[in-house]
């Protein structure tokens, strides 16, 4: 039987992309439509793309796709570029705005030679109109954090203690960059297979983040309307306010994560861990955050999961359909039976 990831690699078959981009969102977008049965072309400097210094990362982000080097400071490395792109759907670059004129590949020099082509450039401020859309950051450098800095994500990342997390995953690089940059470019060839007009997107990773924030934003106006003031992002509704929904530490200095968010995982909930009495505190059942009645049902679970060690919780919740999870190391992930169709660089695509 095929591997049900495999099912899906024809999906994108027949569609041509070139791949301009560097370092880490790009070439994961890429790698999405190379995994989906896309021919890409990934075209380098004469000096390589930065992320080969990393190996297996440059590895898993860029095999199965044909790579060639050019000097984009010669003339000839540019016209070398448009010969690929005279028939291709799609070209993705990572350049700041402005920079593809000044190379001579912008929309209009390579809509009159391919006017189908999609052109999809991943900034990481966006660009400005004049009109609608006016700031001073288009032409800004920033890396991942600048931009989760910068939308308001970073902020929401506090410990419990209300101090700043440094993340170790790159969100805005891959939810503000890769996937926005995918959902788009897709959205463009569709309407450039009807049309026949291609179009140049410029994915913004800071304003796409901030999209996402879609949450916190409606969240904290929840909580305002009750406590009379926006929440710090470890008292947001979904931030550790609720009882039902939140981390609870173990013996052994480790986490499990509790979503019980709905009151019937609430009250599964309390019946394994034999705390019938807390059944009806809920915030289903009126009981609201941050009141005496939620806080000190917070501690009495809190205590009951500092008794013992990780180990022991999950194996008590492994039959409990309760939305109750250890929070696990990438380590311990990794060797999971939920990863063990990972390739050999580590990958699970994200569709069965």
């Amino acid at each position: 039987m095929a591997n049900q990831a495999d099912t899906m690699k024809n999906c994108l078959q027949g569609l041509r992309v070139v791949d301009l981009t560097r370092n880490l969102p790009g070439p994961f977008a890429t790698r999405l439509l190379a995994d989906l049965g896309a021919d890409v072309i990934k075209i380098e400097p004469l000096n390589g793309d930065p992320a080969r210094a990393f190996g297996e990362l440059f590895t898993a982000l860029n095999h199965g796709k044909e790579t060639q080097k050019v000097d984009f400071r010669d003339p000839a490395g540019i016209e070398t570029i448009k010969t690929h792109l005279k028939d291709v759907d799609v070209m993705l670059d990572s350049f700041r705005p402005e920079v593809l004129e000044g190379m001579g590949l912008d929309a209009k020099t390579l809509h009159a030679i391919n006017p189908k082509l999609v052109m999809v450039s991943i900034t990481g401020y966006g660009v400005v109109d004049g009109e609608s859309i006016i700031h001073d950051w288009a032409n800004k450098a920033g890396h991942d954090i600048n931009f989760m800095a910068m939308s308001g994500v970073l902020d929401q990342l506090k410990t419990a203690d209300g101090d700043q997390a440094m993340p170790n995953i790159q969100f805005a690089d891959l939810a503000g960059g890769s996937d926005t940059a995918v959902i788009t470019l897709l959205a463009a060839v569709l309407s450039a297979q009807r049309t026949g007009k291609g179009r140049h997107v410029a994915v913004s990773m800071t304003h796409s983040l901030y999209q996402h924030l879609v949450m916190p934003k409606a969240t904290g106006k929840l909580v305002a309307s009750f406590s009379g003031k926006n929440p710090k992002p470890e008292h947001d509704f979904l931030g550790g306010l609720l009882p039902c929904y939140r981390l609870y530490k173990t013996a052994d200095d480790r986490h499990m994560a509790v979503g019980s968010l709905e009151l019937k995982f609430w009250q599964g909930l309390c019946d394994v861990l034999e705390l019938p009495e807390l059944k009806t505190k809920h915030w289903q059942m009126g009981v609201m955050p941050n009141t005496r009645d939620s806080q000190e049902t917070a501690q009495l679970v809190a205590d009951t999961f500092a008794r013992y060690g990780l180990a022991h919780w999950q194996q008590v919740f492994e039959s409990a359909d309760v939305c109750v999870t250890p929070v696990l190391t990438l380590e311990e992930a990794r060797a999971h039976p939920l990863f063990a169709h990972q390739d050999e660089h580590g990958a699970t695509l994200g569709w069965q």
